[in-house]
């Protein structure tokens, strides 16, 4: 990927963080879809929570790096359902779910087997069905929040970019 496509994407989504307006959005879907062909699919994701972004790599190779919404009281790993943190650790993307209530979204192996133990000896609930997805019904909500009860969010046009890109299997990390 050529360094002028990349500032030229970058410059593109900062221009997008403050519109509300979605034709702008289905507008680049064409230039991601046109781009797409000269991407290689993504073997690993990596989150950071505290910056809110989420990078595609294909090997050592940045693809894309996107900014993400987390669970709405994200400080923490995920110990039980309904405590609004994005889990941290290891993981996998289980599958495509073209029918979300999100728009779009990839499943993430949560809880793994050391959410599970850790979930156990404590004697909660570890909760699941956490993913990426879309974005939330209200885009000023998205613009401002984190308001996913665990998952890690994106904007729809994102979303239908990264389902694109993301084969299930995916290793992905999510740090704090």
């Amino acid at each position: 990927m050529s360094e002028k496509f990349i500032k030229r994407r970058k410059f593109i989504s900062s221009l997008l963080k403050g519109i509300t307006m979605l034709p702008i959005a289905l507008a680049l879907q064409n230039v991601s879809a046109i781009s797409k062909a000269k991407i290689k699919k993504a073997n690993l994701i990596v989150i950071w929570k505290s910056k809110r972004k989420m990078s595609l790599f294909y090997n050592k190779e940045l693809i894309k790096t996107y900014n993400i919404r987390l669970g709405f009281n994200p400080v923490g790993h995920k110990q039980e359902e309904g405590d609004g943190k994005t889990p941290e650790g290891r993981y996998f993307i289980t599958h495509h779910n073209p029918n979300s209530a999100f728009h779009l979204s990839l499943g993430l192996s949560y809880p793994n087997k050391n959410d599970k133990q850790l979930a156990l000896a404590k004697g909660l609930d570890v909760g699941s069905n956490i993913f990426i997805h879309g974005g939330a019904k209200n885009f000023l909500t998205h613009l401002f929040l984190d308001w996913t009860d665990g998952c890690i969010a994106v904007y729809n046009h994102e979303i239908e970019e990264i389902y694109n890109l993301v084969p299930d299997g995916t290793v992905i990390y999510i740090y704090a």
